[in-house]
């Protein structure tokens, strides 16, 4: 394991080829905060190549605005019944990957069942029981939406116990604010 400033910043991704969940966290040494979280969506309609540079354009606009210093990104599952599932999660993840290289990020990644095991002690839990537990955790008014966001601040409070920090500090600027559905 690294050594961490008292203050690091990481960015939670939810790879989604329709939508690409996101959230950027601050850690402090008792206590973690979200400074942004929100959705980067692509449009249906467009071609492949034209999605991915939507994501790749989203991401690249978070990592600006909010300087993090590591990307963590939920590890590629696939049902054996929808390959296809998972070569399309595939070319979202390169992107996220190299959007995050590209701007000097370290790039880790966690299994889902590990995050959730994590979260609730459950490593099948819900997604009700991941986004209640985030909202405990962060002391939010209401459990985090869209899903694509509980999510990615699942994925980064994962991250944020692995570096020995603890969940707990209100948001700073306000999620409801920060949200970009």
């Amino acid at each position: 394991m690294n050594e961490f400033s008292a203050h690091e910043r990481i960015l939670g991704v939810d790879p989604g080829l329709q939508a690409t969940g996101y959230a950027v966290i601050e850690t402090g040494r008792t206590s973690a905060g979200v400074i942004l979280a929100g959705v980067v969506r692509t449009d249906r309609e467009a071609p492949l190549e034209k999605r991915l540079e939507q994501i790749h354009q989203g991401l690249s606009q978070v990592i600006r605005e909010t300087s993090p210093r590591v990307a963590v990104v939920e590890e590629l599952y696939s049902h054996y019944n929808h390959p296809r599932t998972a070569i399309l999660m595939g070319h979202a993840r390169g992107v996220i990957y190299f959007t995050a290289r590209q701007h000097g990020l370290e790039v880790k990644s966690y299994s889902a069942t590990r995050i959730k095991k994590f979260l609730t002690g459950n490593g099948r839990a819900s997604k009700a029981q991941i986004q209640k537990t985030i909202q405990v955790s962060l002391k939010l008014d209401a459990p985090p939406e869209p899903p694509d966001v509980a999510d990615a601040l699942a994925v980064a409070l994962c991250h944020c116990n692995v570096l020995g920090h603890k969940a707990g500090q209100e948001y700073r600027t306000g999620i409801n604010n920060r949200i970009k559905k």
